[in-house]
């Protein structure tokens, strides 16, 4: 065109080029042909008419200048009906907003908690005291500062339909600023304030820190409080004194929220906008420096340059601290909308969520800001709520411990499986956290933040248990402790399911329950008892049914217990506990695969917890099914050792797959402190020396027994049938030979309870046991029988 550019903030040199835009200034020129305000007809076959600000009342759009298809408006003014994409984050990659049309959905629940509550503002050491986070030093604020601000074309969208704006085109650089030629929305990523501006006449800007969603994130001095840090963030939708006021008045209740881990909201300030006019809108907040976690994920690099996911328990120390500080929003009402990696940051040894900008109330009406690929899927029909929080704070997780291509689009709203991620093979656990987190039904996922911070630590304590084989017990919030041990013996038939189902850790009661108080004064008794105690309650509830029902079970009542869990899933089909007693109900009455069909769905709602765990690997004992037994069983054991029945059912599956030195491990590793010590150390010893062959190098395990065996406290008669198996199998041993291996003991040096482990002594040792024995039964049959084998095992003598 040529013709030199009209506007007032262009030095006056600029001409507009081929493509309709200053060279000087870069923008679009002012309009001419169809002047704001004017009445004149809308030019794009649409019957509105151009406003006072230059926009058709009817198509939303602004005029076409000189009949050029090329649309262009002189402010960055949005319309209200608009929906805006962008994280309203700094350093956002690609995110989209959705305007809400808010409808109830319909929830089918299968396992709900009965924990309802929101979280409180607490404050923990970053990695709950289980994790040791690598410290992030807080750099000099002055240093994050951008010293030529620009954003990447590739990072160039249109904020209202997606489009790719500000290309590259003909080998010319894409323009920083203009307007999206699908739908006509002004586009600019050059920033607004410059260096020396003093905002709302106390907030001096140095620069530019990072780009987001909203424009350009500004570090500033406070000239008016000890020239503290602050950050300047553009308010949504103030693209006049109306709307910005409205905007500020919306935006006053985040000034209200204080949580350690949460960026603090100091002020709103306005400040005008000296090439448009305009007055826009600002946030001041607390700078926080550091990094954010998705600039600590880019730096973790593979040799071959491939991002190298962060370990899963430093991911899963960094959402422990965040979910206190969610659930502390979603007790004052709100909602954070768009957690994500970019809006996390970690400075020092703490971590801050910032960004506040799509903060919104649960009943706001207003445009939804969130980021593809962590937004829940719900929320373009309902809108967010604090499960949809929660949803995101899974997938960040996800993005952080493995390599997740895909997260936006193929797996937009999936997970992919253990198959293809090794991670998810390798702690299950943490696999079905993620699953029931982000299920596409809000109402499956966790019911608040602090529950889900609950089962994430137990997830991580087992994490870190599988990792260094070190057990990080911790009281359950849900289950109580396990009722008793089944086969510390170690029979060789197969467990009883009834005995091994009334064994399994019973659900805690509900404190809310009206018969919470009666419930916890009733005397544990015969079951016949129980049943006659409730049924003085003085009122039904759930609990009261519960109870009433485990008193069928212990009596083994299968009518009655039919009976009284159809009535509890008719009124409660989506209490948890309910599904728990029908997976004990089916062991007591059905059989284990009917079990194991309960207890993996409370598996998948509390992955944290130890009780479903244990109950499967009851019920692939009882299937025959010793591997996936034996892995529940470590994985419960491995993490609290006072959950004894998971060492003695792990050992009785590694001997069924003649893993004796496995079997040994697990009995070895019940702690000294607990009550079933005895018994799984006289375990150990006849997991060694049980169905050994004669012509084994058994002669270490032998001693190992005579070891254990000598250090136990046991009463006599114990003491010597122990002391029998021990000498009896040493005796077989000798006479095959003393068969040796490397680390059998010498002749000489080998001894067996005090006795040298020869053929003469060993008989003697094992005659002594026999009529101890004898002399301690109180049956004629047995010391009878105990006599005439001391009698075969007395070494031949001429007296």
């Amino acid at each position: 065109m040529g013709e030199a550019c009209a506007r007032p903030e262009c030095s006056g040199d600029g001409v507009i080029d081929e493509d309709g835009y200053c060279t000087e200034c870069g923008l679009a020129p002012l309009p001419v042909a169809v002047p704001a305000g004017s009445g004149a007809g809308c030019t794009r076959d649409c019957p509105g008419t151009i406003d006072a600000d230059g926009y058709c009342d009817e198509c939303g759009l602004a005029a076409e200048p000189d009949g050029r298809t090329e649309p262009y408006v002189p402010s960055a003014r949005v319309s209200p009906d608009s929906s805006r994409t962008g994280s309203a984050r700094a350093m956002s990659g690609r995110s989209r907003s959705h305007r809400s049309s808010r409808t109830g959905s319909g929830r089918s629940v299968s396992v709900r908690s009965s924990k309802g509550s929101t979280g409180t503002a607490r404050r923990g050491s970053l990695g709950a005291g289980l994790v040791t986070v690598p410290s992030v030093p807080s750099p000099d604020p002055a240093a994050a500062v951008l010293a030529d601000p620009e954003v990447p074309e590739r990072k160039r969208f249109c904020s209202k339909c997606e489009t790719p704006v500000g290309r590259e085109k003909n080998g010319r650089p894409g323009r920083p600023d203009g307007f999206c030629t699908k739908c006509g929305t002004p586009y600019s990523f050059t920033p607004k304030l410059v260096r020396g501006d003093l905002v709302g006449g106390q907030y001096e800007v140095l620069g530019c820190l990072a780009h987001g969603g909203l424009g350009w994130i500004y570090l500033a001095v406070d000239r008016r409080v000890s020239d503290r840090w602050v950050v300047l963030k553009g308010l949504l939708d103030t693209g006049d004194e109306d709307a910005l006021a409205v905007a500020i008045a919306e935006r006053r209740f985040l000034a209200e929220v204080d949580h350690p881990n949460i960026v603090r909201i100091i002020n709103f300030v306005e400040h005008p906008d000296l090439r448009t006019g305009s007055t826009d809108g600002y946030i001041v907040m607390e700078y926080v420096g550091g990094k954010s976690l998705k600039d600590i994920a880019n730096d973790r690099r593979t040799p071959d340059g491939r991002r190298d996911p962060l370990p899963v328990e430093q991911a899963i120390a960094y959402a422990l601290e965040a979910l206190p500080a969610l659930g502390y929003l979603h007790g004052r009402g709100l909602v954070y909308c768009d957690f994500k990696i970019d809006n996390v940051i970690q400075s020092e040894d703490s971590l801050k969520i910032i960004d506040m900008g799509a903060v919104r109330r649960f009943d706001d009406d207003g445009p939804i800001y969130g980021t593809v690929g962590y937004q829940a899927p719900e929320i373009a029909t309902d809108g967010p709520s604090p499960a949809s929080d929660l949803y995101t704070v899974a997938r960040t997780l996800a993005v952080l411990t493995f390599d997740f291509q895909g997260y936006s689009t193929t797996y937009r709203f999936e997970l992919p499986g253990p198959e293809q991620v090794p991670l998810f093979a390798q702690y299950e656990s943490y696999y079905r956290f993620l699953v029931r987190a982000t299920d596409p039904d809000p109402a499956r996922r966790f019911s608040s933040a602090e529950e889900m911070a609950d089962q994430l630590t137990g997830v991580l304590r087992e994490v870190l248990s599988l990792q260094d084989g070190r057990p990080r017990p911790a009281l359950s919030t849900l289950f109580g402790p396990e009722l008793r041990v089944v086969d510390t013996e170690l029979a060789t038939e197969p467990i009883d399911p009834a005995a091994a189902a009334l064994a399994l850790p019973v659900p805690r009661v509900d404190p809310s329950d009206p018969n919470a108080g009666f419930l916890a004064t009733l005397v544990a008794g015969a079951p016949a008892e129980a049943l006659a105690a409730l049924s003085s309650a003085p009122a039904p509830s759930v609990e009261l049914a519960l109870r009433e029902l485990r008193a069928h079970l212990e009596l083994r009542d299968a009518t009655a217990v039919a009976d009284a869990l159809a009535g509890l899933e008719a009124d409660h089909p989506d209490d948890w506990r309910v599904v728990w007693y029908r997976g004990l109900a089916a062991l007591v009455t059905s059989g284990p695969a009917e079990a194991a069909e309960a207890f993996d769905a409370v598996y998948d709602a509390f992955p944290g917890e130890a009780a479903p765990k244990l109950g499967l690997a009851v019920c692939a004992e009882l299937l025959g099914n010793g591997e996936d037994a034996a892995e529940f069983y470590r994985l419960v054991g491995s993490t609290d050792r006072a959950y004894v029945s998971a060492a003695f059912g792990l050992a009785r599956v590694r001997l069924a797959a003649d893993d004796r030195p496995g079997a040994v491990r697990a009995l070895e590793a019940v702690p000294e402190a607990s009550v079933h010590f005895t018994a799984a150390r006289i375990g150990a010893v006849r997991a060694r020396l049980r169905g050994r062959s004669p012509d084994e190098a058994i002669g270490p395990e032998l001693a190992r027994c005579s070891e254990q065996l000598t250090a136990l406290a046991l009463d006599a008669r114990r003491r010597e049938e122990l002391s029998v198996e021990v000498l009896d199998t040493a005796l077989g041993w000798v006479l095959a030979g003393r068969p040796a291996g490397p680390a059998t003991p010498q002749a000489g040096e080998l001894s067996l309870l005090g006795h040298p482990a020869n053929e003469r002594e060993l008989r003697f040792a094992l005659e002594h046991s026999y009529r101890v024995l004898a002399r301690l039964s109180d049956r004629a049959e047995t010391r009878i029988e105990m006599v005439e084998r001391a009698n075969r095992a007395r070494p031949r003598t001429w007296v």
